[in-house]
């Protein structure tokens, strides 16, 4: 019989002691603090992420109802829903930030070697952004529209493993665009992007960094074509051309060589015009590169239908920003354990087959395989998760 730990803390386990806590003493998180530490209040939102829990009496109901368990969750002490929405609007949101990044860096290491479905050794990265509606008079501060309120989530997927290598939070009101000026551009990775991203003098940066971007022109822009490249008789490319901005401002923002390519989608029928600055790789391959771009659109609609992103658990901006940050963690732990494990069930599976189990005594192997008996190969994969 397995006497080991709950799945939940074998879950938690993954997050290294001392990480955490340089992450909470950063920021002075436990300062004061007597009972309910920062990762209690870990535990307990990683539990209501896991577990689909509508609010914060949900999480204190749930675990109230097993208190010979909370010990081996992890938590120390009682589970109050007020002791938990103070702990969330007080304490800095950014311990969190921090503690995500640590995973998602370890996570991008673990998929490195995942495959794009693209014939590219290079990094490629799909940048988006999602708002999530918010009701003005419980968050007032998150002013979008003149009744009604609203935050962004932008985000730069890895398309290796769709792991969210940056994510920022910000008021509905920011412009899409603006969030290049925060991007860390990596020399030879593409960047794929949707026309609202077209500024040509933050498009010149991809340039000085030596970095490739991928997106659609706007209607009305005006070119000057320099050459004409030859394409494939009856390709979905119909031009491929070498161009040069005509207008003389943005000449100014872009003082360089674009290429255009024209693409009609055999599936649809729909004509798009793309612009990058490669002008080595094959004019459908940057078509391609364009059409991947929707793994980030998928990653948005996961995140909000099984994690909760959409209803909140307080109404501060830090409430709402920790509980988005948690939420991450829990996305990456689960992308985590599905590529140590070597499942090969989704990611949705796994976190439904989590959310179910989260208080049984088995070895995640087990877990996750269905198997009932232990096995050598579970002892040997569930060493492995535990190593950090």
């Amino acid at each position: 019989m397995y006497v080991g730990k709950l799945v939940f803390a074998q879950l938690t386990d993954l997050i290294h002691p001392e990480q955490f806590r340089r992450c909470v003493r950063r920021y002075d998180g436990d300062y004061k603090v007597k009972t309910f530490s920062c990762w209690n209040q870990f535990l307990c939102m990683a539990f209501g992420q896991l577990t689909f829990r509508e609010s914060l009496r949900d999480v204190e109901t749930c675990l109230g109802s097993r208190p010979d368990q909370l010990y081996h969750l992890g938590i120390r002490g009682e589970v109050s829903h007020s002791t938990l929405a103070d702990a969330n609007r007080e304490r800095d949101w950014r311990i969190y930030y921090d503690l995500a990044q640590q995973l998602i860096r370890r996570a991008r290491t673990l998929y490195q070697n995942e495959p794009t479905g693209l014939d590219l050794k290079e990094t490629v990265y799909a940048l988006d952004s999602t708002t999530i509606d918010l009701c003005l008079n419980l968050f007032p501060w998150a002013r979008f529209r003149r009744t009604k309120g609203a935050i962004k989530l932008h985000t730069l997927l890895d398309l290796r493993g769709s792991i969210p290598a940056f994510i920022s939070i910000s008021q509905g009101k920011k412009a899409d665009v603006r969030i290049l000026d925060e991007l860390v551009l990596e020399p030879g990775s593409f960047y794929v992007m949707d026309r609202g991203y077209v500024d040509f003098r933050r498009l010149y940066c991809f340039v000085l960094a030596a970095a490739f971007f991928v997106t659609r022109a706007k209607v009305g822009l005006k070119l000057q074509r320099l050459e004409s490249r030859s394409v494939p008789p009856g390709s979905s490319v119909r031009c491929d051309q070498i161009v040069w901005l005509a207008n003389l401002s943005s000449i100014q923002h872009y003082p360089d060589k674009l290429r255009r390519i024209h693409y009609v989608d055999p599936d649809t029928g729909k004509s798009l015009v793309f612009l990058t600055n490669n002008l080595e790789l094959p004019a459908l391959t940057i078509a391609l590169l364009y059409k991947s771009r929707w793994k980030v659109e998928l990653f948005f609609k996961w995140i909000k239908q099984h994690l909760r992103i959409k209803h909140f658990y307080g109404t501060s901006d830090n409430a709402v920003k920790t509980q988005v940050w948690i939420s991450v963690c829990v996305y990456v732990l689960v992308a985590i354990v599905k590529k140590q494990l070597r499942s090969n069930k989704s990611l949705y599976s796994i976190l439904q087959i989590l959310s179910v189990n989260a208080f049984e005594k088995e070895p995640l192997y087990q877990v996750l395989s269905g198997s009932g008996c232990q096995n050598r190969e579970g002892e040997i994969c569930n060493q492995l998760i535990f190593s950090y």
